[in-house]
Parts: structure tokens; sequence; C-alpha cells
């Protein structure tokens, strides 16, 4: 522990093309040690969420470098998120390895964007970037962060947007006035703008955040996403990860593919340096602790009953400072299964032996709200039985209730909510699971295969699980959507045929869920998540340019040839174990 800290203010961090970037240094006096380094759009100064861990890992002996990304906070130029990131990340890198003050080994950490800042500095190819713990963060910047499923996410991404856009014009006196008020009224009024069509008529961001509309432009995966997709580079990727992530939280399923991507695919000298932590917690979680929107998962379930701030010192001890006390041999998964309340370790993501059940959809034909006849079953339904429909209606959407948001509390509440009252739509369709005799734990990627036709040439579908307590308490676990056009591939589009019958699988996230005697497993099938996902207009054009609609009868098949299922990998005992601190 260092018994004298010296803290350096707004030292000048030179890039390739001039551009200045703003760092303060906090290290132990007259050390040379190795360096931890958070950049950061949301200002160095407050230190923030990861303020606790800064100081704590420069008394461990750590020199800390706090840094305002390119055109954020005090550093010069044009904020444009990600597309600066690698070669900003690569200088600044440079530059802190050479100071007196480093012996040349650098770590990085922080999350959400500041964990887009380390996958791109991973990305540049550094040598001296030996590990990094990156925390709610994304793997492609397309698919699960401005786009998922082909869908705009309409309240984060724009959200989020208004956010960073009113803080860069508030501290630009070249920005007219009213378009500072516009963004302040924008943000103030989300519900209201996010229901705005095209999406794109925001003409105030077009000066302070012109990105928002490039977005919008680029709706399907091309190479504008490509170059920024942190999984296509994982065979250059000489990093060590920790990676954590939360159940409730946005960017989870670039959390997880970066752990299984980097183990399957890195270079062979750091497969085995990746770990993965992941909590029952919203975005904010490793932090916030509990409730988790209005559920309490009791105080083992934080990040300071674990002491993650211990773990991460831990992981750049070992590779940073060659002082492995063991980490390497530790199982490299632990997870927070809900349902039982405990912590768990594992040998891999998915777990092994994963076995993935189908549990197929049944009804009568009027699965319409939780009253209906939807039944959730192992067996195969029977020939006969008649299709479930439902009018989509995009001038009046189904309401977001929790789930994995991000970043407004107020507008969208994510994490657990019970969900009858949105099960009470008539264009919600509800298939329900007997009780349960035994406890059936599912870990892993949740799937629903989809027999359904509309008379749209372009709609969604979505699909929500649930675990529903013996008093009714449905709460939901892991949701999902799938944009119809893009059903077979994001990069080429293409329409429906209007009554066809189509086979569609909507990937609805990861959970660890034990769903406990009594309880039963319940499936929501809709078209809309609003304001979560923009809404399908049911035209064929882009949400992005018209603002024309109209609605569309959507039906569900479930027999005969159109075998309609929920897909739940559900684990054994043995594949994973109880979390003792001994690991």
């Amino acid at each position: 522990m260092s018994e004298s800290i010296t803290i350096d203010r707004m030292l000048a961090v030179p890039m390739r093309d001039g551009v200045i970037l703003r760092a303060d240094v906090y290290r132990p006096t007259g050390q040379r040690c190795p360096a931890l380094v958070f950049r950061t759009p949301y200002d160095r100064t407050g230190l923030g969420m990861y303020g606790t861990f800064a100081l704590r890992a420069a008394s461990a002996g750590y020199a800390v470098v706090m840094q305002d990304v390119r055109g954020r906070g005090a550093s010069g130029g044009e904020f444009v998120p990600f597309v600066n990131e690698r070669e900003d990340g690569y200088d600044s890198i440079d530059w802190i390895a050479a100071q007196p003050w480093c012996d040349g080994n650098v770590g990085m950490f922080g999350g959400s964007y500041d964990g887009v800042t380390q996958w791109q500095a991973a990305m540049s190819g550094h040598p001296a970037l030996k590990a990094i713990a990156p925390n709610v963060t994304a793997s492609s910047y397309h698919h699960g962060w401005v786009y998922r499923g082909g869908a705009f996410q309409l309240s984060f991404s724009l959200g989020w947007t208004l956010s960073l856009a009113a803080h860069n014009a508030a501290r630009d006196p070249s920005v007219p006035a009213e378009i500072r008020a516009a963004l302040v009224d924008a943000a103030d009024r989300l519900p209201d703008t996010a229901n705005v069509l095209p999406l794109d008529d925001h003409p105030y961001l077009d000066t302070i955040a012109p990105y928002y509309r490039e977005w919008l432009r680029h709706p399907g995966y091309d190479e504008f996403w490509e170059r920024l997709d942190v999984s296509r580079a994982y065979p250059e990727l000489n990093v060590a990860a920790f990676n954590m992530g939360g159940w409730y939280d946005t960017f989870l399923g670039g959390t997880l593919a970066n752990f299984a991507g980097m183990r399957a695919h890195g270079p062979a000298a750091v497969r085995d340096r990746q770990r993965l932590l992941i909590g029952p917690w919203p975005h904010a979680g490793l932090f916030s602790g509990n409730p988790v929107g209005e559920w309490n998962f009791g105080g083992r379930a934080t990040g300071p009953a674990i002491d993650a701030d211990g773990m991460q010192l831990r992981w750049f001890d070992t590779w940073l400072r060659d002082g492995d006390d063991g980490i390497a041999g530790e199982p490299p998964v632990l997870l927070f299964t809900m349902g039982a309340d405990e912590w768990r370790v594992a040998d891999s993501w998915p777990l092994p032996g994963t076995e993935y059940q189908d549990w197929h959809l049944h009804s009568g034909g009027r699965a319409n709200t939780l009253h209906g006849d939807g039944e959730l079953r192992r067996e195969r339904p029977t020939f006969g039985q008649p299709p479930d429909s439902f009018v989509y209606n995009p001038r009046n959407p189904v309401p977001t209730l929790g789930g994995a948001l991000c970043c407004n509390p107020v507008y969208t509440r994510g994490g657990v909510y019970d969900q009858r009252p949105i099960e009470a739509r008539t264009d919600i369709l509800v298939y329900t699971s007997e009780p349960l005799t035994e406890p059936l734990d599912v870990t892993g990627p949740v799937t629903v295969v989809l027999h359904a036709a509309s008379t749209a040439t372009d709609t969604d579908w979505t699909a929500k699980l649930v675990d529903v307590g013996p008093g009714g308490y449905a709460r939901n676990l892991v949701d999902g959507i799938i944009r119809a056009r893009y059903r077979d591939s994001t990069s080429e589009p293409r329409l429906l045929t209007p009554g066809e019958v189509v086979e569609y699988r909507i990937d609805l996230g990861s959970t660890s869920n034990v769903f406990q005697p009594g309880h039963r497993i319940r499936l929501e099938v809709s078209s809309s998540n609003f304001p979560h996902f923009d809404r399908n207009p049911n035209t064929g054009g882009l949400p992005g340019t018209s603002a024309d609609m109209t609605s569309a009868l959507q039906s569900v098949h479930h027999a005969g040839p159109y075998l309609s299922r929920l897909v739940l990998p559900v684990v054994a005992p043995e594949s994973a174990r109880p979390y003792r601190k001994e690991y």
C-alpha cells in the first residue's frame, strides 16, 4: 500500500493528428509502477462510480490515469462515438507507457462506453496493454448497442445521444441558444421525443450529434459497423480480459460474446486469461445493488458483497505484476443464479453439459392475454390446433415494462417488474406451463422458434420469458425481438410475402434462473416493445425515413409442420458449483 499519492491534473496527451486529450493521474509518489487507464466520455474529474476503485488502485501501487475521450470534458476534437477510440487508445497508451512513473505495463478498466474504449484499444494492438476489465459493454455496436435483432434500440440510443449532445452544446458557445434549448427540452420530454416519426426528424441533433442520423442510415450490418466489430478481431486480441455484466443489462449479449469468443478464438496464449462475472444487475448494478426494478435479490447479490473491486485488483496484479496468487487455476465463470439466489462457479459459458429443451406452444386459438388458453408443454401439439392471432397497431404499441435497459430510469424502467398489467392486452399471446414439480435450472442462451404469418410486408416479432410465482407474480427474465426483413441476415434484408408462414428465431438473450417447484414458465409473444425498440410501421418502409404506419394481422402457428417452441438451456446440478471465497 502506498502512503503518499501524487495527483497530476490536466496533463496534455497528444494524439497523432495533433488533438490534445486531457488526463488526471493518481499515482504512488516516487515509484515506477503499472498504469491503469480509464478513458471516458463522462468527465474524468467526477470519478463517478469508478472513483472508489481508482483511489483503491492508486493506494495499492498503480498509476491510475483518468482521461476524457476526444471531444468530451476538457479534451479537444470532435466526439463521434466509437470511431476514434482505437487510434486514440493506442496513442494514449503509447504516451502513458513512456512516462517516468510507468513501468511499461498498462491495464484498462471501466464500464459501458468506457468498456468500448478498452476493446477498441485492444484492437489497436499496442504491446503495453496486457489486461482489461470491461464492465457492461458490447461486442458489435450494431447488434446489441444501436440495434438488436434488426430493430433500433430507441429509448437508449435517443436518450443517450440527447444527454451527450446537450452536455456538449452547453460547453460550446458557438452552438445557438435555440439549439441548446431544444436539446434540453427533447431530453426532458423523452416520451414525446421518442414518439417522433420519422426517427431522424430531430434537426437539433444535426449540428451537435450528426452521428445519430448516420446510425439510422445504416439499419443493416454493413461496412460502417463491420470496422468497429470487436468479434471480428478476436484472433488478434492478445489481451487478458475480466468481463463483467448483469442479467438485466442491455449489453449483456456483448459481455458474454466477448468472453466466449476470446476463449474460443483468441490467441492461444490468452484463451485461459479470460474471466466472466455476471450478477442480477441492471446497467449500473455492479455499484447500485438492490432493488433491481422492484425485486430485491438480497445483500449477497451486490458487487460490494463479493468485493468486485478486489477481484479486479487481483486480476491486474496477476497480469501486470506477475503476482499470480492462484487466479489462473480458478474457475473462469462466476454467476449469480436467480431463483436460487446464490453465486456459482463454472468452467465455461455456456455451462458444460447444457441440454436445450423444447417447450412447445399449445392453444385452441385463443392465447390472447394471460386469461387465454395458451399453454407451454414438453410434448408436441396435435394436428388441428388453430393458430393464435392478434392485431398489431404501431400507433398503440405494447409498452416497455422492465427488462435489460439503459439508461433512463424515469422513462424506461429496467430490471424486474410484474408483467401482468402488460399481459392483460389482447395484442399479447401468453403461453404458460403447469406448475413445476421439481426445480428447473435454466442457465444459458434462450431462443424462441416461431412460425408466424403477417398481412404486412415487414413487421416485428417480440418474445419474453417470465417466471410466474405461486401467487401469480410474473417476474420477467429475458426478452428479444426480430425484424422480419432481417430474419435471415442483418446484412441482406428480405421483405415478406403477406400471409406466408415463415420461421423466425428470436434471440431472447441469456439468463440464469431456477424455476422452483410450484412456479410456472411463461412465454409472451407480440410485435412491439416500445420505446425500448422502435415501432415497425408494417409498410415495408424504414422507420428512420418514413412516418407512415398501418396495422397488421399477425398469426402464430404451432401445430402440424409448424412447431413453434421455446428453447430453454437446462443444466444439471454438477454443471455449476457453489462459489466459495477460497477460490
